[in-house]
């Protein structure tokens, strides 16, 4: 027989030739045969998970007797997420398994936010009237501007040019 059909690889052999870890490679495996090629695309969005989906790959990674590739592979997830949930639980319990917020706390109150919104309503207004003014201002420079290209056209410098020696 000719070589029609592709060899088989074993994963250490893989391993050897690309220089990639065992264990990636076997967690690119898990995840194709779990979802098929799809796994590997690449999401364009944010996904955010409820405290219950977390607990319950928790609880599945614990009364199972599964890798947590697998696990993650099942579920969609990447097996560092699993890990970083199951830490946070044991240290934290579901408390910690609860989104929080992202970035600083908000320096004003509720109150002084409102009040800034209403006084942003008068600025905004203010920075239109503005806007409309330079406006005008930059219409009556262009037109001077045009007047004097006309005239010079029509009457030349209003100077004679001297020439110093």
């Amino acid at each position: 027989m000719t070589g029609t059909r592709p060899t088989s690889k074993s994963l250490s052999d893989l391993e050897e030739k690309y220089h990639i870890s065992y264990k990636l490679i076997s967690e690119w495996v898990n995840r194709y045969r779990l979802q098929g090629i799809d796994a590997f695309w690449h999401r364009k969005s944010r996904r955010f998970f409820s405290v219950d989906f977390k607990l319950r790959v928790i609880d599945y990674y614990q009364t199972h007797e599964e890798s947590m590739a697998s696990v993650a592979a099942k579920f969609d997830l990447l097996p560092h997420q699993i890990s970083v949930w199951l830490s946070q639980f044991q240290t934290g319990g579901i408390e910690t398994l609860k989104p929080h917020r992202k970035g600083r706390k908000p320096q004003m109150t509720h109150s002084k936010n409102k009040i800034r919104h209403l006084a942003g309503k008068t600025e905004v207004e203010r920075l239109k009237e503005e806007l409309a003014q330079k406006n005008k201002e930059l219409r009556q420079t262009k037109l001077e501007r045009d007047i004097l290209k006309k005239s010079l056209a029509l009457f030349g410098p209003s100077r004679p040019n001297k020439k110093h020696r």
